[in-house]
């Protein structure tokens, strides 16, 4: 990343494919521990995408750099739903700026995979606690998710 300011902008609707290869790009790398050599389920991922762009209730935003994205973030008004910064800019403040998108549009909750310590790293100091509540994750080996929330939040 140059030093040029960080401009995040609404994702266009013919983003859905960047979306997915950028999540690709930042769970190969950090998400290699959980999935091991499971193939990643791009068509699924870029399904998703597709109809987040088009949910008038979902906020997606990215930045954008030379080579393709570097971040994005998808939230509505209670819950952030995606959020990831490609492994090469990790580090540079993108995913905590993301974060705060989401937070300051009213998002008190979000979902992480238990063994994502980085995110979950992220969440702690941004003053999220587990709530107590788990599901299975929908793609295989389906680790577990915790739910996160804001503390003092009502949700």
């Amino acid at each position: 990343m140059t030093s040029r300011p960080v401009v995040w902008r609404p994702a266009t609707a013919d983003e859905a494919g960047p979306l997915a290869d950028l999540e690709r790009d930042a769970n190969l790398v950090g998400l290699a521990h959980v999935f091991g050599d499971l193939p990643f389920p791009y068509d699924a991922v870029l399904s998703r995408w597709v109809l987040l762009l088009d949910d008038p209730e979902v906020v997606v935003e990215v930045v954008a750099g030379e080579a393709g994205l570097l971040a994005y973030v998808a939230h509505d008004r209670e819950s952030l739903r995606h959020l990831a910064v490609h492994p090469d800019v990790w580090g540079r403040g993108l995913g905590r700026a993301g974060f705060d998108r989401a937070a300051a549009a009213g998002a008190t909750r979000l979902w992480v995979l238990d063994l994502n310590h980085r995110a979950r790293g992220l969440y702690d100091a941004m003053g999220w606690t587990p709530s107590g509540v788990t599901q299975e994750c929908p793609w295989p080996p389906h680790p577990v998710e915790l739910e996160y929330r804001l503390l003092g939040s009502r949700l």
